[in-house]
């Protein structure tokens, strides 16, 4: 996700509607209207979001939405690759790469919560070398790293 570097934002939110509307159609799943709204409104800031601020947006836009609606859209999100659960935040953030089987990280802004989401490969790093030699086999990680993003830190 290119949340602390410039780039044509408009273009990124696009492609990944897009992406997410040919996968929900090759898995036989719909990307109904809602679902397609919360995720451009995930991708708008490339910030975290809780449901709370989601419901809020979608009211702004006189959508009337009630609790429930927000968390089925973000499961359907999440269960689909679409988005990501920010633990850290109880919040979620559009994935960088829906669709490719990935280990994403999470670095968080601890001043804007601007999210970057990286890939990563924790079983061949030193998490995976630990895991190896007690006989533990990962099937997920969550990787989420605190700290300033370089606007936040004052660097261009």
């Amino acid at each position: 996700m290119q949340a602390f570097e410039s780039h044509d934002h408009g273009r990124c939110i696009r492609e990944t509607v897009e992406t997410a509307a040919r996968l929900c159609a090759e898995r036989g799943v719909q990307f109904t209207a809602i679902r397609r709204r919360v995720l451009e409104i995930l991708l708008d800031d490339h910030r975290a979001l809780g449901a709370y601020d989601i419901l809020d947006r979608l009211r702004a836009e006189g959508r009337g939405a009630q609790p429930p609606v927000a968390y089925r859209a973000l499961d359907f999100l999440v269960a689909q690759g679409f988005a990501h659960r920010i633990e850290r935040l109880n919040a979620f953030a559009a994935c960088a790469a829906p669709g490719a089987e990935h280990s994403p990280a999470f670095l968080i802004c601890r001043n804007c919560d601007a999210v970057s989401e990286e890939r990563t490969e924790p079983a061949r790093g030193a998490l995976g070398r630990a895991a190896k030699a007690r006989g533990f086999v990962i099937e997920q990680t969550v990787v989420e790293a605190e700290g300033l993003c370089p606007n936040c830190a004052g660097h261009p």
